[in-house]
C-alpha cells in the first residue's frame, strides 16, 4: 500500500517524541570538543521535554530527523517496511537531510525547539473545539459539535481513496469519537466522491516485500472493519456522491445511511482479482437476498442511489440541490435524543451478531490475504493501473 513520507500518524504522542529525542551517554560529545554549541544542544532537548504544547507532526518529523543527524550523521538504517507507518516516515525525514554537517543540524535543531519555546510563551489560549479536533490528521477533517462528531475523507483531489495512513486515522478518530459526549457520529466525504475505494497504489510493491505487505494488510483490514462492528454509538453515513468497494461494503455496518440521488454504488472485487470484505459477504445475503448480492459482489453491478435503497442498502435518498441541508436538519433533531438510550438501543440490536460478525471479518481479511499475493489479483491490478494511466 501506498506510504507516508514526511507525515505522522495522529498516534504518535507527544510522550514518544520526547523520549526518542533525549541523548543517550554514549552520544554525549565532550563539551570542550564541542564548545557553546553542543552545550545548546543539550538545553534544546532539555527544553523539549519540558514542552506541553504538541507541535504537529511536521515538526515533531523535523526534530527528529535534525537530532539523528546531529548525533549520527547521516541516515545508516535499512529503510523500514512501508507498512510501518512510523518508522517509515521518521526514516524519510532523516534520510532526506543527505550529508548535512552535525554541527549544522545541531543548529538546526537549537533553531527549531527555540521557536517553539516562544510560540508556546506567547499564545497561552486554548483552541476551538473543533481545532483541536482535527489537529493530527492529515487526511482527516474532524469536528464535534450540536451533539455531532463529524469524520470528514479529506482528499478530494483523489476522490477521497483510502491510504493505508487514511485507514489508521479513521480508526484512530472512531476511537476518540467512541470516547467523547457526543450522540452520534457521522462519516462523510469532501469533494464529489464519498470514495472511490482502496487507492491501488497501495498495491504496487516488489515480489520480494509481497508476502509480508499481504500479512499486515489483512491485520489492517481486520482491524478497521472491526472498529466499525464495536461502534458503540449510533452511527451514520452521509454519501454524498459515488461510493466504491469498501466504502459500500462498510455501509452494512452503519445504523443510518442517507444518500445523494447522484450517489452510486460499485464493488468490483472480481474486477480486480480480490474478494469481498467488511463482512459483506454474510450482510448483503442477508439484506437483499443471493442474487442480488452475488449480482454486486460477483459480477460488479453497479446500483444507482434509488437501486441501493430499494435493496436495503441505503436507507434514504435525498435530491443532491437540497441533500445536506435535509440530512444535517434531520441529524440535529436526531443528536437531541436520549444519549443512553440510543447506545443501550444500538448495542441491544448488534450484540445478537457481533461475535459472528468478528469471525466473518477474519475469514474475509484470511482469504483476501491471499488473494493479494495471487498472480490473477496483482496482473489484475497492473491492467487497470496501465488502463488509467492511458486515459
Amino acid at each position: 500500500m501506498a506510504g507516508v513520507t514526511g507525515r505522522l500518524v495522529r498516534g504518535w504522542c507527544l510522550r514518544a517524541v520526547r523520549s526518542s529525542l533525549q541523548v543517550p551517554a554514549q552520544l554525549h560529545m565532550s563539551k570542550t570538543a564541542m564548545g557553546a554549541s553542543q552545550k545548546d544542544f543539550e538545553s534544546a532537548v532539555n527544553q523539549m521535554k519540558l514542552l506541553k504544547k504538541d507541535p504537529g507532526n511536521e515538526v515533531k518529523l523535523k526534530l527528529y530527523a535534525h537530532y539523528k543527524q546531529a548525533t549520527e550523521g547521516p541516515c545508516n538504517t535499512p529503510k523500514p517496511a512501508v507498512f510501518d507507518l512510523i518508522n517509515k516516515a521518521k526514516w524519510d525525514a532523516w534520510n532526506a537531510l543527505g550529508n548535512l554537517p552535525k554541527e549544522t543540524a545541531r543548529q538546526n535543531y537549537v533553531d527549531l525547539v527555540s521557536g517553539l519555546s516562544s510560540s508556546s510563551d506567547s499564545s497561552s489560549q486554548v483552541k476551538p473545539e473543533a481545532d483541536r479536533k482535527q489537529a493530527g490528521y492529515e487526511t482527516l477533517v474532524m469536528t464535534s459539535e450540536d451533539g455531532i462528531t463529524k469524520i470528514m475523507l479529506n482528499r478530494p483531489t483523489k476522490m477521497n481513496a483510502l491510504t493505508t495512513q487514511m485507514y489508521q486515522e479513521i480508526m484512530l478518530a472512531l476511537e476518540a469519537a467512541s470516547k467523547d459526549d457526543s450522540t452520534i457520529t457521522v462519516l462523510t466525504g469532501n469533494g464529489s466522491y464519498f470514495s472511490s475505494g482502496n487507492d491501488l497504489t497501495n498495491f504496487v510493491i516488489s515480489p520480494d516485500e509481497l508476502e509480508e505487505r499481504a500479512r499486515r494488510g489483512a491485520i489492517l483490514l481486520r482491524d478497521f472493519v472491526g472498529c466499525f462492528i464495536d461502534f458503540p454509538k449510533p452511527l451514520v453515513a452521509v454519501v454524498n456522491g459515488p461510493a466504491v468497494g469498501i466504502s459500500v461494503t462498510i455501509l452494512r455496518l452503519f445504523d443510518l445511511v442517507y444518500a445523494s440521488d447522484r450517489a452510486t454504488f460499485h464493488t468490483p472485487f472480481s474486477h480486480l482479482g480480490q474478494t469481498p470484505e467488511a463482512c459483506s459477504s454474510y450482510t448483503f445475503p442477508s439484506l437483499m437476498g443471493p442474487a442480488k448480492a452475488a449480482e454486486m459482489l460477483i459480477f460488479g453491478k453497479k446500483l444507482t442511489a434509488a437501486e441501493a435503497c430499494a435493496r436495503g442498502l441505503v436507507t434514504e435518498v435525498f435530491p443532491d440541490s437540497t441533500f445536506q441541508k435535509e440530512v444535517w436538519t434531520r441529524l440535529k433533531a436526531y443528536s437531541k435524543l436520549p444519549r443512553n438510550a440510543l447506545r443501550i438501543s444500538k448495542q441491544m440490536i448488534r450484540n445478537h451478531e457481533k461475535e459472528k460478525l468478528h469471525a466473518i471479518n477474519a475469514e474475509e481479511s484470511r482469504i483476501l490475504q491471499e488473494r493479494w499475493q495471487s498472480d490473477e489479483c496483482m496482473n489484475a491490478i497492473m491492467n487497470f493501473l496501465s488502463r488509467k494511466a492511458k486515459l
